[in-house]
């Protein structure tokens, strides 16, 4: 018998009445896959020590598609692998530090699975989909990557951006105007550049709304936003991918004004993603009509 992190053993007695019995390997004792195992009971999420007997086997991650292999092999509550919804859309957030570690240390992906004692399909999966993976499985992979398992979870996200290493040829290039428009519609929170009344610059962030050509934000009447309404403002918005070391930034300039047409401040609270984060009383919305739009991307030079 064989396996890999990930697999799933089965027991099933040929007792009259026994209960069938199910959990994930998450730890090997041999490099070659041999019993013993580490194995995350589906029914008590406990790690025990398993020596398997005749009546086990193991069903093996890679031998179903990517869009079963998870439900198959992890039909208890264990902190395993969690398959992807169906409106899942490319890996999460540990796949794709996985991946980028292992492509910056020039390391295939069977390389990779070998030195962390899993299958290639397993760690195709984890790369892919968005997963949830266990402590042993992201232990493995940190010993293999040369990483942590916290900073491939991604410890150290409340430091400020841009601290981990810069790309080994990063390219610059130049955003157009619907590139542009696309990552603002993506809303969320970006920077308004104004200038406060007693002449120095200031930079004050905002929960932001799309609508059109227009960015719409909300502020209290007697802010320091408000009281820039009627002059020009930058408004920025940016994305840092710190762990693939790329990212991009999206600059509109344009006059600032007070929305007050009821019907419109009407739809715009409706249509709001969220409420401001800074809290408190902040009914008055504030747009801006981009006059200028431009925004700049860093991504690996051979992309």
């Amino acid at each position: 018998m064989q396996a890999h992190l990930g697999d799933q053993l089965v027991i099933e007695s040929t007792t009259s009445g026994a209960t069938r019995r199910d959990g994930e390997i998450v730890g090997l004792h041999h490099e070659d896959g041999t019993p013993p195992y580490d194995v995350r009971w589906s029914d008590t999420n406990e790690v025990t020590l398993v020596f398997p007997g005749p009546d086990a086997h193991v069903n093996h991650l890679e031998s179903a598609s990517p869009s079963t292999a998870p439900r198959a092999a992890h039909d208890g509550p264990a902190d395993a692998e969690r398959a992807p919804s169906s409106d899942a859309v490319g890996p999460g957030d540990i796949g794709r530090r996985v991946r980028a570690e292992r492509q910056r240390r020039g390391l295939s992906r069977e390389e990779t699975a070998r030195r962390a004692r899993m299958s290639p399909g397993y760690l195709a999966y984890l790369e892919e989909y968005p997963a949830d993976p266990t402590r042993a499985v992201l232990i493995n992979l940190a010993d293999a990557l040369g990483t942590t398992a916290t900073a491939l979870r991604g410890g150290g996200v409340d430091l400020p951006p841009g601290q981990g290493q810069a790309l080994p040829h990063p390219r610059l290039s130049d955003l157009d105007v619907d590139e542009c428009r696309g990552l603002l519609s993506t809303h969320g929170v970006g920077r308004v550049a104004v200038t406060a009344p007693d002449g120095r610059p200031a930079v004050v962030p905002v929960n932001y709304e799309v609508v059109g050509d227009t960015i719409a934000f909300r502020t209290a009447p007697e802010s320091l936003l408000a009281a820039a309404v009627g002059t020009e403002v930058a408004f920025e918005v940016d994305h840092v991918d710190e762990p693939l070391s790329q990212g991009w930034s999206v600059l509109a300039v344009g006059t600032a004004s007070v929305v007050t047409e009821d019907g419109a401040v009407r739809r715009l609270t409706e249509r709001a993603h969220t409420t401001p984060w800074s809290g408190g009383a902040r009914d008055m919305w504030v747009s801006i009509r981009a006059e200028s739009l431009t925004g700049r991307r860093i991504t690996p030079a051979e992309e």
